[in-house]
Formats: C-alpha cells, sequence, structure tokens
C-alpha cells in the first residue's frame, strides 16, 4: 500500500501573526471596556451592612455637593437612632478666617432643627489635612477622646471602598480598638449605573479610581 506524505503546513506570514496578535489584543481591549461599563461603578462602592447601633457616626470631608450628601446620611442614622452622636470633620477656618465648626452648627439647626443639632460634634482638622488617609490620622485623636469603640463612616458611594479601606489600615493599630462600619450615601456627583453617561460622573470615577489603585498597590 502506497502512502502519500502530507505536505507540512507553511508557516505563517510575519504579517498574518501580527494582525492575529492585534485582533486578540481588540478582544481582550473591548471585554476589558464592557466590564468597565457594566461593573466599574459598583467597584467603587463598598456594600456594608450597618450595625443595630454604634456610638457615633464620623462624616467625612468632601466636595459642597457630596458633604451635604453625607451629612444627610448621617442625619438619617441619627433619626433612625442607629447612633446617638454624630461628628463632623471640618477644618477649623474657613478661606476666609471664620471658625467653621460654629457655622456648620448653624446650618445644620436650620435645616434639620436643634435637637438634631444638638447630637453633633466637630472633629477639627489641620489644613494639613488634603487625603482620606490624612483625614483618618487626623481624626482618631477626636474619636477617642469621646471614647468611642464603634462608629459608622459615612462618605459617598464611590469613595466608600477606598474609605473602608484607609480607615481600617490607619486604625488596625489603635489600642483600644474602633470598630467601624461605612456608609456610602448616593452623591449627586456620581451614579454607579451609566456612571459613564454624565460627563461628572465619568470624571468622577476616572479620579476615584485612580486614587484607589494607587492606594492599594503604593500605600
Amino acid at each position: 500500500m502506497t502512502h502519500t506524505r502530507k505536505p507540512p503546513d507553511k508557516p505563517r506570514s510575519p504579517v498574518r501573526r501580527l494582525l492575529c496578535w492585534l485582533f486578540s489584543l481588540f478582544l481582550a481591549g473591548a471585554a476589558l471596556v464592557a466590564v468597565l461599563f457594566r461593573w466599574g461603578g459598583a467597584f467603587l462602592v463598598a456594600s456594608e451592612p450597618l450595625p443595630a447601633h454604634a456610638e457615633a457616626a464620623v462624616i467625612l470631608q468632601g466636595s459642597i455637593a457630596g458633604e451635604l450628601a453625607r451629612l444627610a446620611g448621617a442625619v438619617k442614622l441619627l433619626q433612625q437612632n442607629v447612633v446617638p452622636l454624630a461628628a463632623l470633620s471640618v477644618p477649623a477656618e474657613s478661606y476666609w478666617d471664620t471658625p467653621v465648626p460654629e457655622e456648620a452648627r448653624g446650618y445644620i439647626e436650620k435645616h434639620y432643627g436643634p435637637d438634631i443639632a444638638s447630637r453633633f460634634v466637630f472633629c477639627e482638622t489641620g489644613p494639613e489635612v488634603n487625603s482620606t488617609r490624612q483625614e483618618a490620622q487626623a481624626l482618631v485623636p477626636c474619636i477617642q477622646a469621646h471614647g468611642w469603640h464603634s462608629i459608622v463612616v459615612v462618605t459617598s458611594n464611590y469613595h466608600s471602598r477606598r474609605a473602608a479601606f484607609l480607615w481600617r489600615q490607619v486604625l488596625g493599630g489603635v489600642q483600644p480598638p474602633i470598630q467601624i462600619s461605612v456608609d456610602g450615601v448616593p452623591d449627586p456627583e456620581f451614579s454607579p449605573r451609566g456612571w459613564w453617561r454624565k460627563r461628572l460622573y465619568a470624571k468622577t470615577w476616572e479620579a476615584e479610581f485612580t486614587k484607589l489603585v494607587w492606594e492599594r498597590i503604593f500605600e
């Protein structure tokens, strides 16, 4: 019986290999973009169950819109009796050398009433605070001074995952231990769903995603 040998396959040309490589790269990039569009917004949000009770809510500083949203979230915790007190993180003075705690208390009393305002304390931070980690470090003495051992950190939804990570790092060596939960409240500057459809949401996502990756890798 005569067997015919199959001619060897011709090697792929360099151009064909390059095209295959570029096509694979394109598919990988398209898949990554699809994942970011679908789950990128939710990636920034740390969904944590809140405790039935904690000793205080600690409201982190943010933009004007974000600050008001966080303040409203803390007031809700007060109204639901999740916490008896709320601590507002504020700089000692504004840009115009006016005392911020006094102005903040007046705002809270005007919008939420004297009963709610009476349940607020103010934790002042210095002018050197310009990051979430520094803010956490600056607020620890205030938390300890009040003798709180369990707190709810109130921040914007897009900031919640990074805040939870950094606060647990900062509090890791604190004695006595301080138990924290993070409440990420809705913020008008970001929406986890369809975050790429609005310029403001996309800018917020880009900035926060970059900071989160940086903190995870380099800090």
